[in-house]
């Protein structure tokens, strides 16, 4: 039998990050958010320049997913 995450089920959070100077917002889910902040920390990053490495490969591949997806992805590869 499966459960719930811990925390429950959320939906998507907006928030604005700076990628390359430029605002933009990015939706993600709280447990991407969470992921994310301890994978630049642990990458000595600020979480801004973390999603703009991801999004510098992301856009180098021959058919690039949206930003949110490129992040999940790449979230769920690094913690594999």
């Amino acid at each position: 039998m499966i459960g719930a995450p811990p925390g429950g089920f959320a939906g998507p959070v907006k928030r604005s990050v700076t990628i390359a100077g430029h605002a933009t917002s990015i939706s993600l889910e709280p447990a991407f958010w969470s992921a994310l902040e301890r994978a630049a920390e642990a990458r000595a990053l600020p979480l801004n320049a973390l999603i703009a490495q991801i999004d510098a490969l992301r856009i180098t591949a021959a058919d690039p997913p949206n930003l949110a997806s490129a992040l999940r992805t790449w979230l769920l590869a690094t913690l594999r």
